[in-house]
């Protein structure tokens, strides 16, 4: 007997001797008198249809009344009555054969007692079925041919009952089991789907990290799935965070590489920018900090602390630098307002010179232009106002020079000479031409005469 039946034996025998005292109220005094036929045994159970409760024939103790199912002889040898007739099952020599009957009924109602924790097994779904249909069959087999005095074809198919039940109740826990072992490799078939998605297209490395941290503990909690397939799916989804961990490690070493190069760029652009915060060449020094910036911004990050701290610098130079061109812009700016008032005054002055004595006038313009100079720039936006209006005032001096000259040239007043004898040479062909009665002469004389006279005309202008 295994341990398994030999604890199945010790609880059936506990649970019988509790029940006997309850069963014994039931049973009538049914000893077989010498010589009177067998009781007739219970028909075999008839299995129900599928899926209904199964149904056990019941079986009396033998306890009860041992001699309904057996005898001891003259010579102390035990019958038991079976289907088939007596069976010896051993022989009394301990005592009266009341005592040798109860010995071997007690044996009975162990195996009884057996069969009926296994029912209650089944019955509660207790326990494995192929256990339940192991112990089962093997006290079926035993039964045939034990030392025993009872009811042995009743309790034949109550194990008979037993054995059918508990063959179907293992089919059904199989069909489980490969239901449950399905469902199981379905879920981890999905863990793996989604293993392998995110170890080819992820990038979100942080997100993607965690999830596999919990698919680890979802997989663990499947159960059901035999060994062979269990190691066939784990090294499908190991080969999926292997793919990962090497995407991820790369995309990190590769992010290392650009942090170390961006970090000596950086490093390079900082000097520079601290190398110009004392130039005073606003202009292009201020065009290369806008430069140095835009190769910041492509030059890329390093770690946080790194780029912080690299930063802070190259904010610092460009902020003093520009902090320094503000204050020298705004103390020229202030003087160029002085200049600007400055130069006002002497526009005020120039205005006032006396174009009647050229030499006086141009003299005075001289003197306004070199104090222009000396007196330096103005504010941008007004440049171009202070210009116009100095050129006003050289052009009334350089139209003044222009006239004089103009009326002492020699040439000049020869020129007008000569256009004032063709005007009164044109007058007199006119006045001849009339005279004569020739319309069409005098007319193209007088034509000639005011052509000449607006010519002459102009000729005195300039010399004016």
């Amino acid at each position: 007997m295994t341990d398994e039946q030999a604890t199945e034996v010790s609880e059936a025998s506990a649970v019988t001797r509790a029940t006997e005292t309850t069963e014994a109220a039931d049973v009538t005094d049914g000893a077989v008198p010498d010589g009177a036929a067998p009781p007739a045994p219970p028909a075999a159970p008839t299995p129900g249809p599928p899926g209904s409760a199964p149904s056990f024939p019941s079986v009396s103790s033998a306890a009860i009344d041992p001699g309904r199912w057996g005898r001891v002889d003259a010579d102390g040898t035990v019958y038991v009555t079976t289907a088939d007739g007596e069976r010896a099952v051993g022989s009394w020599q301990a005592g009266d054969a009341a005592e040798g009957l109860a010995h071997f009924a007690l044996r009975f109602d162990d195996a009884r007692a057996e069969t009926d924790l296994l029912v209650r097994r089944l019955t509660a779904g207790r326990g494995d079925a192929r256990a339940i249909l192991r112990s089962a069959t093997a006290l079926r087999e035993r039964l045939a041919d034990a030392a025993v005095v009872g009811d042995v074809v009743g309790l034949s198919h109550r194990l008979d009952a037993v054995v059918a039940a508990a063959e179907r109740a293992e089919e059904a826990e199989r069909a489980a089991r490969a239901g449950a072992r399905e469902d199981a490799v379905a879920r981890k078939e999905a863990l793996i789907a989604e293993a392998e998605t995110l170890a080819e297209e992820t990038t979100r490395w942080k997100h993607a990290g965690d999830r596999f941290q919990a698919m680890i503990e979802e997989w663990k909690s499947v159960k059901g799935i035999d060994r062979k397939t269990d190691d066939a799916l784990w090294k499908r989804f190991s080969r999926a965070r292997e793919t990962f961990a090497r995407r991820r490690g790369a995309h990190f070493a590769e992010l290392d590489r650009a942090r170390t190069a961006a970090k000596g760029r950086k490093e390079e652009l900082v000097a520079e920018a601290e190398s110009l915060v004392d130039s005073t060449d606003w202009g292009p020094t201020a065009g290369r900090y806008k430069e140095l910036m835009a190769d910041w911004k492509a030059a890329g990050r390093t770690t946080k602390e790194a780029d912080d701290a690299l930063w802070a610098r190259f904010r610092g130079a460009q902020d003093t630098f520009f902090s320094r061109r503000s204050a020298a812009f705004s103390a020229r700016d202030a003087e160029f307002e002085g200049n600007a008032a400055a130069k006002e005054e002497l526009l005020a002055e120039a205005a006032r010179i006396d174009l009647s004595d050229v030499d006086a006038a141009r003299a005075a313009l001289r003197d306004v232009q070199e104090r222009w100079d000396a007196i330096g720039k103005v504010p941008r936006e007004r440049v171009r106002e202070f210009s116009a209006r100095l050129k006003e005032v050289e052009d009334r001096v350089r139209a003044a020079v222009d006239r004089r000259w103009q009326a002492s040239d020699p040439e000049t007043e020869a020129r007008v000479g000569q256009f004032r004898a063709r005007v009164e040479q044109y007058e007199a062909q006119a006045a001849k031409a009339h005279a004569a009665g020739d319309r069409r002469r005098a007319q193209e004389a007088e034509r000639q005469a005011a052509q000449w006279r607006e010519w002459l005309a102009a000729a005195e202008d300039a010399t004016r």
